[in-house]
């Protein structure tokens, strides 16, 4: 039911609204019938009508009953009559109401998504218009658009249909087909000008015993046949979600139309054709459609000769004194020894300051660089910010994300609290054993969640203040155990979490059980009055589970090459809406407060570099090389008027590139930085700790042959 219902909402909102409000009417009138079977012990036989729904093909309108409705004749043949003296209605009825509140929510939230915020609606807008006026064969005007479900069609024929007319006139007729309605072709063929027909799929591609009117030489229509009238007239066709039309029954079938042209409009194409218009990773994020991305990075460094633990957490730079260096470091303490964090400044002596610990001899700061940020010791080791070094074990690299999620978390909770923007932290992990372990039949917390409990308490301290303020508040209302929730399959026997699994070849899990609940609670997970803001889940996730406050995303797993970065990033990248279900995109500010932070656990540097080969992948052709061959024939925008980029020229270019670093051998654009603003091959990402690696910088912008170049 789930994909189905997903299937109707990829369609249109208008199929997704009608959908609810039948299964709302569904819901509604079963609970009427327990309710009159609990009062007389009558009317207690019906048909389950869940087969209708469960085995539709993409291709076909769902039907629906009301189950008052349902002829006798009809509760045979793959349905199943209930009778509701053999039912646990309590349960029953429970789970009824409860799928009738999440019907109830997301009718009201559809309620909101008006025909002007309906993108594939306005797309099709803009396709059909220039059509109409820059036909490709001069005096043809037809426009054939295909939808998987008729109810689409309505929906579109109606919001079409009134801006068309109005735009051109009577030159414009807009019909929906309809076999029993031959005149609207007969009309659609003769007239000579701009006529746009809808059709769904279920119209054409059937055969057989099953065969459509539209291939049937029918007497009232002049013994010709439907199909034959359109394909005389050759139609541009508009296929909506056209990998539901890739079956090679389809595609046979769209050749009888004999199509001028087809264009294929989709998010998801499952076969390339030739490109006309493109909204990738790139173009969403400089339309400022998706989130920024900051990356935390935590480096594992082995430094030979040396056993103690030391972990870099950032260099502080202040006006008026020099910059300090927060380390993390063991402390012999009255209890024992204890990792504590410390302000270091130039000269400081950590033997001294661990309390004289052995493996801290001959570690005395010789230099903190704020430009590189690095930390230098007279005993030669050097650490970058993000660098762990000494003895560091998997549970230390975990309970270090875990920490550095959590701080990003409260930083960004600081920030938009007061604009009412829930925020969510969300925690890969690879094994439900980690968060949670069972003992016979009790279910007790496992490593991450006593790690999370201990870093967000610490931290919680450090963030409570006096202050009687509605933030300070709201942290007090949450108990740490109810902040944070593990969502993962449940075993339908034990009632245990288990793992999910994951089909071969495939990077998705088929853990539906986990994801029902962040879907059907998500607007429950949005509000404030729900304590939880940190989930824990697996690392294999299937598209669409997402949600649009996850501020946080913490990679507590081994790196792995079945789950791509791009993938796990994308599950945050959705920008934020706040309690009253608005989002947060307003072109002034949609940067300033939607900024995803990744806790990876690798480098920052080799993060980025992953994630970026991961996004060109799948990223539009672009140019992957500022090479000579690039620059040439470009033109340079300068204050005394256009200057062509000669290969003399280019090479030039090229070399002062080279020279500088800011491309490799090959030509590539190199990772650099400039106040925070970080790029590699031109994806912008911007890192929690600035981390300058060349001290000069070139911004090159690339617009229609345009190429404005200037050094700071």
């Amino acid at each position: 039911m789930t994909v189905n219902l997903l299937k109707r909402l990829e369609s249109s909102v208008a199929s997704f609204r009608i959908t609810l409000k039948k299964l709302q009417q569904i819901h509604l009138s079963t609970l009427g019938r327990i309710e009159n079977f609990r009062k007389t012990g009558q009317d207690g036989t019906f048909a389950d009508i869940s087969a209708t729904f469960e085995d539709a093909s993409p291709d076909e309108d769902l039907e629906f009953f009301d189950p008052e409705e349902v002829p006798p004749d009809q509760q045979t043949g793959g349905k199943v009559n209930i009778q509701l003296g053999d039912m646990d209605l309590a349960s029953w009825e429970h789970d009824l109401k409860a799928d009738l509140g999440l019907i109830e929510t997301l009718l009201s939230e559809m309620e909101k998504v008006s025909p002007a915020d309906d993108a594939k609606l306005q797309h099709l807008k803009e396709h059909i218009q220039a059509k109409i006026e820059a036909p490709i064969n001069p005096g043809n005007r037809k426009v054939l658009v295909f939808t998987a479900f008729a109810d689409t069609a309505d929906y579109l024929y109606e919001h079409l249909s009134p801006l068309l007319r109005e735009r051109y006139g009577k030159r414009v007729r807009f019909f929906i087909y309809n076999s029993k309605e031959l005149h609207e072709l007969e009309s659609f063929s003769a007239d000579a000008g701009i006529n746009v027909m809808v059709i769904n799929a279920q119209a054409f591609n059937a055969r057989g015993k099953d065969a459509r009117r539209i291939y049937e030489e029918l007497d009232d229509f002049q013994t010709r046949r439907p199909i034959d009238v359109i394909a005389r007239n050759r139609p541009i066709l508009i296929l909506d979600e056209p990998q539901k039309m890739e079956g090679a029954k389809t595609v046979e079938s769209l050749k009888e139309f004999k199509p001028l042209f087809i264009l294929r409009y989709s998010a998801t194409h499952k076969q390339e054709h030739n490109r006309v218009y493109r909204l990738d990773a790139l173009d969403a994020y400089n339309r400022k459609l998706v989130k920024k991305i900051a990356v935390r990075g935590i480096s594992l460094k082995g430094q030979a000769g040396t056993s103690a633990y030391l972990y870099l957490q950032g260099i502080d730079v202040f006006r008026d004194k020099p910059p300090v260096a927060r380390v993390e470091l063991e402390m012999r303490r009255a209890s024992g020894i204890k990792a504590d964090t410390r302000n270091l400044a130039k000269g400081d002596n950590l033997h001294a300051k661990s309390g004289e610990l052995d493996q801290y001899k001959g570690f005395v700061v010789s230099d903190i660089n704020a430009l590189d940020n690095t930390l230098s010791f007279t005993n030669g080791v050097v650490l970058s910010a993000g660098d762990a070094v000494g003895d560091v074990n998997e549970t230390v690299l975990r309970r270090l994300q875990i920490r550095e999620a959590v701080a990003a978390h409260f930083e960004k909770e600081q920030q938009l609290f007061a604009k009412g923007i829930k925020v969510l932290s969300l925690f890969f992990i690879d094994e439900v054993a980690k968060y949670r372990v069972y003992q016979g039949d009790e279910a007790k917390q496992g490593e991450y969640a006593q790690l999370f409990e201990e870093e967000y308490n610490a931290r919680l301290n450090e963030i409570l203040s006096l202050e009687d303020s509605k933030y300070n508040q709201y942290l007090r209302g949450i108990p740490t155990d109810r902040t944070h929730e593990g969502y993962f399959s449940v075993d339908k026997r034990s009632k245990r979490l288990v793992d999910p699994e994951t089909a071969a070849r495939s990077t998705e899990s088929d853990d539906v059980d986990a994801y029902d609940l962040i879907l059907k609670n998500k607007a429950r997970l949005l509000s404030l009055d729900e304590p939880v803001r940190f989930l824990f889940s697996h690392s294999a996730l299937r598209e669409g589970w997402d949600n649009p406050n996850v501020f946080v995303i913490g990679m507590l797993k081994k790196s792995d090459n079945t789950t791509t970065r791009r993938q796990e990033v994308g599950r945050g990248l959705r920008l934020s809406v706040n309690q009253n279900g608005d989002r947060m995109d307003d072109p002034a500010t949609v940067h300033e407060l939607n900024v995803l932070t990744v806790v990876a656990s690798e480098g920052y540097k080799e993060f980025v570099a992953g994630l970026q080969k991961d996004i060109a992948a799948v990223l539009s052709a672009r140019p992957q090389k500022a090479d000579e061959a690039f620059f040439t024939g470009k033109v340079l925008k300068t204050a005394t008027g256009d200057v062509p980029v000669t290969p003399q020229i280019a090479t030039m270019v090229t070399a002062y590139l080279l020279g500088n670093d800011y491309v490799d051998d090959a030509y590539r654009i190199t990772l650099y930085d400039i106040g925070g603003d970080a790029r590699v091959n031109g994806i912008r990402f911007d890192e929690h700790r600035t981390e300058p690696w060349k001290l000069g910088w070139i911004d090159v912008d690339i617009k229609l042959g345009t190429i404005g170049g200037r050094k700071r």
